[in-house]
């Protein structure tokens, strides 16, 4: 059995004007940086090779896109945002799940992705538009929605804006379900982001998350992603690898491609490429056996030493495994 998703309307951006008046302050701290170079030409460097994924393949990737932030002057996202949208259609991803992501920068995603993706994100302050969202793009040819929930990762994780151990800022997760009309089976998507600064609120957010998904998905198959700040072999990387799913527990779909781990790993490189060779693989794809893990890739895309973020997107081509 599987407990009831919200079959809510997804939310849907504000009017641009009004997405304007909101980020009027940090444009105006960016007003003198130079406009960013194009996203065709030479100077583009670090994509993965194209994988041509099989018809039925599941393409997923996890993007935390560095929230519209003033102080980052040249790397604000109005320089970027270009860079990032040609990051994602190069993938081209049937589902899409992106970290830090404000009114504005979902204003940018859902204009330019509308006609290919259905859109689901709430803000992590009020439920509604205040605050970073953990949003899930979706593409609609492929799948067909069946509800959505979100929950705080709290000790009141149905109470919106809920902080709790020691935690100032709220944190999130963003379900949703789906059924694929390529194979007519029906799964789960988590996308997350837990705390960047208390351990102890990852801790406990791995723990909740990993009783939501039992929960909430039961003997259906899921496909958790998001940046969950720690790395592999954390409390929490080994809490969630123990979610009891379809088929037996969650995978490392990023581990299943490349078994030995290897240096340079790393996904948060702070608008500096070169960090990922001591960081640790903070953003992750997880799943469950139901799926087949086919390619996982970090992709590591600059244009000229411009990031599109200050963590690389990571990529993984699902395949269903014959039901039993």
């Amino acid at each position: 059995m599987t407990a009831d998703v919200t079959h809510a309307r997804p939310h849907r951006p504000l009017l641009r004007c009004l997405t304007i008046a909101c980020c009027a302050v940090v444009l105006i701290g960016c007003a003198t940086t130079p406009p960013p170079p194009t996203t065709t030409g030479s100077g583009l460097a670090g994509r993965p090779a194209p994988f041509r994924s099989a018809p039925g393949d599941l393409r997923v990737m996890v993007f935390n896109l560095r929230v519209a932030f003033a102080p980052d002057m040249g790397n604000h996202w109005d320089h970027r945002k270009d860079l990032a949208l040609d990051t994602i259609r190069a993938f081209d991803p049937d589902i899409l799940c992106t970290q830090e992501v404000s009114l504005g920068q979902a204003d940018d995603l859902f204009e330019a992705l509308r006609y290919d993706y259905r859109f689901v994100g709430v803000g992590r302050d009020d439920g509604s538009l205040d605050g970073e969202m953990c949003t899930v793009f979706v593409r609609r040819n492929r799948f067909t929605y069946r509800g959505e929930a979100h929950h705080w990762l709290s000790e009141t994780p149905d109470v919106p804006g809920s902080t709790s151990w020691g935690t100032s800022i709220p944190r999130l997760v963003t379900v949703v379900r789906l059924r694929d009309r390529a194979t007519d089976r029906t799964f789960f998507v988590f996308n997350t982001h837990f705390s960047a600064w208390s351990a102890k609120a990852r801790e406990r957010s791995a723990v909740l998350l990993r009783d939501l998904i039992e929960q909430t998905a039961g003997d259906a198959p899921v496909i958790v992603a998001g940046d969950f700040n720690a790395g592999e072999g954390s409390k929490p990387y080994r809490t969630l690898m123990q979610t009891r799913t379809a088929g037996g527990t969650l995978r490392d779909t990023y581990r299943d491609a490349h078994p030995v781990p290897t240096r340079g790993e790393g996904t948060k490189h702070n608008f500096r490429g070169r960090l990922q060779r001591r960081g640790a693989r903070i953003d992750w794809v997880l799943a469950s056996p139901a799926f087949d893990t086919v390619h996982a890739a970090i992709d590591r895309s600059n244009l000229a030493g411009r990031y599109p973020s200050d963590h690389f997107p990571v990529h993984a081509v699902l395949r269903w495994r014959a039901a039993e």
